[in-house]
């Protein structure tokens, strides 16, 4: 009986994760103030057209991100410091969730500031406008 509850337990947590639904804890170092420098990521184009933790659809065409407290709506001006190229976004989804990463751009927003190639880039977030 115990292992049969296990089971079922394992099961329905890999469902659960699986899904996307699963039980995710941000890293320690919850980079949300202003200024905060992290590394940045984008979208994989399987996420295009699902659905935000907004309730938005996900347009890799669009200029938002994800960011882990931001409200929605929140402007962000993400800048790479790499090459000092920048992109205005808008908050519109969580995530990522991934130590040491402290925003997921969309493709477009990637491009903008040169960092498709490489995947992620060292950023600095300069929050513009909040959402009260």
């Amino acid at each position: 009986m115990k292992k049969n509850l296990l089971l079922l337990f394992a099961l329905t947590l890999c469902g659960l994760l699986a899904s996307g639904c699963g039980l995710v804890v941000a890293p320690k170092e919850e980079p949300s103030a202003p200024g905060a420098v992290g590394l940045a990521s984008y979208y994989h184009d399987k996420f295009q057209g699902r659905r935000t933790a907004s309730g938005e659809r996900l347009d890799q065409n669009a200029l938002t991100a994800a960011h882990r407290s931001y409200p929605f709506g929140t402007r962000v001006r993400v800048q790479n410091l790499e090459n000092g190229k920048s992109v205005d976004v808008r908050i519109n989804d969580r995530g990522p969730f991934v130590s040491g990463r402290i925003i997921d751009l969309t493709r477009r927003a990637a491009k903008a500031i040169g960092m498709l190639q490489q995947g992620v880039a060292r950023v600095r977030l300069h929050v513009l406008k909040t959402v009260d």
